[in-house]
């Protein structure tokens, strides 16, 4: 196997894209009979969600929406406890990465029988490791997710979840834990505040740039991350104009989903989402958001061993270098790049560099960072 690379495809089966909640909902719980619905607050008492429980019917046990940003264990156990109570053999998650993260690792407990907050700390996976072979049956329940943002989480068979009391975020994986259908109904994501799901979007970039720079590149992941990075170019812009624009949102909604793939293909990201996993975790700055702050810091910092690279995708978004041009990019968009605008300090940058602890994907930056000064230099970009 010199010189090989071994290329996974996740457990899901099916993507709606461009589909309407009420028609592809019926189709894909059809085999369940007792279905808890995941949401938030937000939504909870809103027109999607309406929606949704008259698609399921009278085989919805249960409904969820206390699932807050970053998945804390505390939801997270609370969601498993349900599922049990509830006999679940189907979730419908509605919402956005934390409510479909939260879904997944909340199956993970049923699964494993975790009930306490230590085993669901101790069952994380190490950051950069690659899921199991998904071959045999599938465990009950699974899930069908419907985002009402751009940040990906449905297609991936990891998780985050946070110790909100340490301020500490983890990493579930397992190949089952990729929900089993995806509904990409644009008009999910209109009860979504602009910046959340705009925001989201740079999380998708995010995942399609780090991906484009990375030093192990493949065809495949070139592929679907050059055309994603097109697509949100466009994409984005059209939805900041005209919030109206159920085109723009399929587009998007499409890009995001081309972003994660070359994940599949075994390329990794780098320390744009190392931070963000940190600056979550620590300060509870949002996904998208991280994106936003770092994405520009680290390209900017990745630049003498991927300029190459860069310059490609410098010129996808207007400009000749890449950390300039996404940051003017985020910018156009109305949203932040820089940490102070999240009320973060200079004094600050050294305690946050400390809480990496040598994992991935900050280990598999294309630069390699070897010491918490490493990171600091990043982050001061990003003041």
């Amino acid at each position: 196997m010199s010189g090989a690379s071994l290329h996974q495809w996740p457990a899901q089966g099916r993507v709606y894209h461009g589909a309407a909640l009420a028609e592809a909902l019926p189709r894909e719980t059809a085999d369940a009979a007792r279905i808890v619905l995941v949401t938030t607050r937000s939504l909870a008492h809103g027109a999607l969600v309406a929606s949704a429980k008259a698609a399921i019917g009278e085989r919805l046990v249960g409904v969820f929406a206390a699932m807050r940003a970053h998945s804390p264990v505390e939801d997270v156990l609370a969601l498993a406890a349900l599922m049990r109570e509830q006999e679940a053999d189907l979730i419908v998650a509605l919402g956005g990465g934390s409510v479909i993260d939260g879904s997944k690792v909340a199956c993970l407990a049923v699964w494993r029988g975790i009930t306490e907050a230590g085993s669901l700390i101790g069952a994380a996976a190490s950051r950069g490791a690659a899921p199991a072979f998904w071959d045999g049956a599938a465990p009950s329940p699974r899930i069908v997710a419907v985002p009402t943002t751009l940040s990906a989480a449905e297609f991936a068979p990891n998780a985050g979840y946070t110790d909100i009391a340490a301020g500490r975020k983890y990493r579930a994986l397992d190949p089952w834990m990729v929900p089993r259908a995806v509904i990409l109904d644009p008009a999910a994501t209109l009860e979504t505040p602009a910046e959340l799901l705009l925001s989201s979007g740079i999380r998708a970039l995010d995942h399609a740039a780090e991906r484009w720079c990375s030093t192990q590149p493949r065809a495949f992941s070139d592929a679907v991350s050059r055309q994603a990075m097109v697509m949100l170019a466009e994409g984005l812009p059209r939805v900041k104009r005209h919030p109206e624009d159920l085109a723009a949102r399929t587009l998007c909604q499409e890009a995001m989903w081309l972003s994660v793939m070359g994940g599949w293909a075994g390329v990794p990201v780098g320390a744009s989402h190392g931070l963000g996993y940190i600056l979550g975790a620590a300060r509870g700055v949002p996904h998208g958001i991280t994106s936003c702050l770092m994405l520009h810091a680290v390209m900017r910092w990745n630049a003498p061993v991927n300029e190459h690279r860069q310059r490609d995708l410098a010129h996808l978004f207007g400009g000749e270098e890449a950390g300039a041009a996404i940051e003017a990019f985020v910018r156009g968009l109305g949203l932040p790049t820089r940490l102070s605008e999240r009320g973060i300090t200079a004094a600050e940058i050294p305690g946050l560099a400390a809480r990496w602890t040598g994992d991935a994907p900050i280990a598999t930056n294309p630069r390699p960072i070897r010491t918490a000064a490493d990171l600091e230099a990043i982050l001061a970009l990003a003041l």
